[in-house]
């Protein structure tokens, strides 16, 4: 677990899914809910549907088509907003991610969520979780049009907030996102040692993770 120099930290940004929520409700909704009810409301079967999703799914993997509900709805004749409803109860916070959020903001950082969740995604998750309050900013990438895998991301970032990339920690579950925000020169990453508590721990390859968000205020 990473001894985090707080001293040469002013702002936090944090990802949504896989960071501070279990990413066991993504992970259902899109590769076993969806398939279902796409199957249902077109009349095919599970199989059917799961052959005709997955290239789908892999051709918009990390853009910002990915996020977008609207595309989504459009692309397969679906409410998808409707359809994420009907499996909200399964929204939750990770172990202790409102005790880090609690901390970090008590001790004066700037505290950021920069998520590549649709708006609509992210208000569903709100109704369901309380983070606002922990936040200064909660950006989506739709707002900026480049999801945080494109450079463009980090700039309209920078411009849109001010962030001192020398003096920032950034936290995402996904390895290529992380590797986009190393490249753009934010200097603290951490990865996500579980993000869906039903799948087991993740290998986070060059990246340190975060076990325990009460051991990282650790120092704070």
């Amino acid at each position: 677990m990473p001894l985090i120099p707080w001293s040469d930290i002013d702002t936090v940004l944090l990802d949504m899914d896989g960071t501070l929520l279990d990413l066991h409700y993504d992970n259902h909704f899109w590769m076993e809910h969806l398939p279902q009810r796409y199957a249902e409301v077109h009349g095919t079967s599970l199989a059917m549907a799961e052959m005709e999703l997955q290239p789908l799914f892999r051709d918009n993997a990390g853009t910002l088509n990915w996020y977008c509900l609207d595309f989504w709805s459009r692309e397969l004749k679906l409410s998808v907003r409707e359809i994420k409803r009907e499996t909200a109860h399964l929204i939750a916070l990770r172990p202790d991610a409102d005790t880090f959020l609690a901390a970090i903001q008590r001790a004066g950082k700037r505290v950021i969520m920069i998520t590549n969740a649709h708006p609509d995604a992210l208000s569903l998750k709100l109704e369901r979780i309380e983070l606002a309050p922990y936040f200064e900013r909660m950006i989506s990438s739709h707002d900026y049009g480049y999801p945080k895998e494109h450079p463009q991301f980090w700039d309209a970032l920078r411009e849109d907030t001010g962030f001192d990339p020398a003096r920032s920690l950034f936290i995402d579950d996904t390895l290529p996102i992380l590797r986009s925000a190393r490249r753009y020169g934010i200097c603290h990453l951490l990865a996500v040692h579980e993000p869906d508590s039903r799948k087991g721990p993740k290998n986070t390859e060059e990246f340190e993770a975060v076990v325990d968000y009460r051991q990282l205020i650790e120092g704070l």
